[in-house]
């Protein structure tokens, strides 16, 4: 199905708010910079799986987990096993969704809601009832999850909230519509909308992440956003996202420009990624 007109020129618009085109530009140049960096250069499958380690001990640590980046990397490798403490199982979830995130770039555009269900999937498998793993809230189900951005839609609303998305997702491409926007919008559409009954924001995350990839911004996936968006901790985060939540000018403008500066930080810690994967010093 084609994009919908309407909605590649309202997020084309987007563009045009205060600071976010300049934003969106050094956004951009960071990330060519990180794509031709010359550590990168037969390394990318390396620098993209540790940056998948970084990306998930940030996006654990948003949600109020933190672990060291070692103990994340010796679980992805395979060299240990999770506990079943809840700081662990918060850190699980964002591991295993971030690594499914390298799976559901090829479908993020065209199919948002299968790529969200499958990220979710990823996340809550085995946390949550198997009736509410990948699959939308339905009537009398809450999402208690970031309540600093505001109140979650209630249920029956949800549905037409995820169609938006999936058009954002489609109008990716289209001329004037940033691949930045399309990343900033989804990822806080997720994080408003709160489809699930747990496990939005590290689904939101690694959607953003494969957005990111999908639309040619990072086409290797080594910058680390997560990172980006942890930045100070977790309450210019949150901050950002609910300025976007009042759905103002401004308060869209401020979370545009929260992305584009997280994906400058990450793409910088992407470059550092490059550097430890070509000294083999990881650790």
């Amino acid at each position: 199905m084609p994009p919908v007109p309407d909605v590649a020129a309202r997020l084309g618009a987007l563009g045009d708010l205060k600071g976010v085109a300049e934003a969106s530009e050094a956004a951009r140049e960071a990330c060519t910079r990180l794509r031709f960096a010359e550590a990168l250069r037969r390394r990318i499958p390396e620098a993209a799986a540790e940056s998948r380690v970084r990306g998930a001990r940030a996006s654990a640590a948003l949600d109020g987990a933190e672990v060291p980046v070692e103990r994340v990397r010796s679980v992805m490798r395979g060299a240990a096993e999770w506990g079943s403490d809840p700081v662990e199982l918060v850190v699980r979830g964002a591991v295993q969704a971030t690594a499914e995130s390298e799976h559901v770039v090829g479908l993020v555009l065209s199919a948002p809601w299968q790529a969200l269900a499958r990220l979710h999937v990823a996340a809550m498998a085995g946390v949550l009832p198997a009736a509410q793993v990948g699959r939308p809230r339905g009537a009398g189900e809450d999402a208690r999850e970031l309540v600093e951005v505001g109140p979650a839609p209630v249920a029956a609303a949800v549905a037409s909230r995820l169609q938006a998305v999936a058009e954002v997702c489609r109008a990716a491409g289209s001329p004037g519509v940033p691949g930045l926007v399309v990343a900033a919008v989804v990822h806080a559409e997720v994080a408003s909308v709160r489809p699930f009954v747990r496990g939005n924001g590290v689904v939101a995350r690694a959607a953003e992440r494969a957005v990111l990839q999908a639309t040619g911004l990072d086409p290797t996936g080594v910058a680390v956003p997560e990172v980006g968006h942890l930045r100070g901790g977790s309450a210019p985060y949150v901050g950002a996202l609910a300025a976007y939540a009042t759905a103002t000018p401004e308060g869209v403008a401020l979370w545009l420009r929260h992305v584009a500066e997280a994906v400058v930080a990450g793409a910088e810690e992407g470059m550092r990624v490059c550097a430890a994967v070509r000294a083999g010093r990881l650790s």
